[in-house]
């Protein structure tokens, strides 16, 4: 009696699959290791800055006019220490919603291997950041309570376009200021090297994220879409408002009450994080998660 074998099924490839082969080939052509990449033997020359001192929290302000160029040097290390260390933990938390959407999908699928290349992308990342921040001098800095409790929160609960679009407004933010540091010569030459090889790996992360966000809101309904709009606005100004602790003006010899009063009412500042954004901004409008009451959060975070 002759045996059928049945063929196991295939799924014919999707748009997404598309997207996601071209960036599987994309990161074999030009991916990094910043274990080898990074000069982390050659000690910190503090005769630079940490960052381009124009991102500074304090600059243009009465207080940057009275400090030395040391200590504005100081400073701005400090700050890309602190940045770093923001960058760390809501990439902890990207992976964790990356995975969980993932989970029990088709691992044959380019899609489904796109995702993990980018979370290893991002574990190499973490490390390097880490590394960084040691060799800037800096503290472990960490987000407020609430911050990271809202973190918590968020990766636990956020799913589809809610997830993959707060993935994107972290990942925009620091892709405009990184482009400046990476190309200032101000900047001490190590960390340079770090913004170089995020941005470059960055950007393929940011294409996926916008085309995942696309893609789960294809399906979504009204409802749906203006409450996920307002919960990516909350994420988005805990994260941009975590960026720089405000221990980092103490660690640099600063008064630390005045700093913060001065960085606060920072219009320059303010000014260069809108400019950031306003790519970031064009798509949340072009997608329908730029609602009323989400523009009250990118109000409050000077993202808009």
């Amino acid at each position: 009696m002759a045996i059928s074998i049945s063929r196991p099924e295939t799924t014919s490839p999707t748009p997404e699959d598309g997207i996601a082969r071209r960036l599987l080939d994309s990161s074999a052509q030009l991916s990094y290791d910043p274990l080898t990449e990074v000069d982390w033997e050659t000690p910190l020359d503090e005769g630079f800055h940490g960052a381009s001192p124009e991102w500074s929290t304090l600059y243009g302000t009465a207080y940057w006019n009275e400090l030395t160029d040391a200590q504005r040097k100081a400073l701005t290390r400090q700050e890309a220490a602190s940045v770093a260390s923001t960058g760390i933990w809501f990439e902890m938390i990207l992976q964790q919603m990356v995975l969980r959407d993932l989970y029990a999908k088709d691992p044959t699928s380019d899609t489904f291997q796109w995702a993990l290349t980018e979370i290893a992308d991002e574990c190499r990342h973490s490390i390097m950041f880490a590394r960084g921040a040691k060799k800037l001098r800096a503290p472990a800095y960490r987000p407020h309570r609430v911050a990271i409790e809202l973190g918590r929160l968020f990766k636990t609960v956020a799913f589809g376009e809610a997830a993959y679009a707060a993935i994107l407004v972290a990942e925009e933010v620091l892709d405009v200021m990184q482009r400046d540091w990476m190309r200032d010569e101000r900047v001490v030459p190590f960390v340079r090297t770090i913004n170089n090889i995020h941005v470059v790996e960055e950007s393929r992360h940011m294409k996926f994220a916008r085309e995942e966000t696309r893609k789960h809101l294809a399906r979504a309904g009204r409802v749906r879409r203006h409450i996920h709009s307002v919960l990516i606005a909350v994420a988005a100004y805990t994260i941009v408002t975590s960026m720089v602790s405000r221990k980092v003006y103490a660690n640099a010899g600063l008064d630390e009450k005045r700093a913060l009063r001065e960085a606060k009412a920072n219009e320059h500042h303010k000014s260069m994080m809108r400019s950031s954004c306003s790519g970031l901004m064009e798509f949340l409008t072009s997608v329908g998660l730029l609602t009323r009451p989400a523009l009250f959060f990118y109000k409050r975070a000077d993202l808009i």
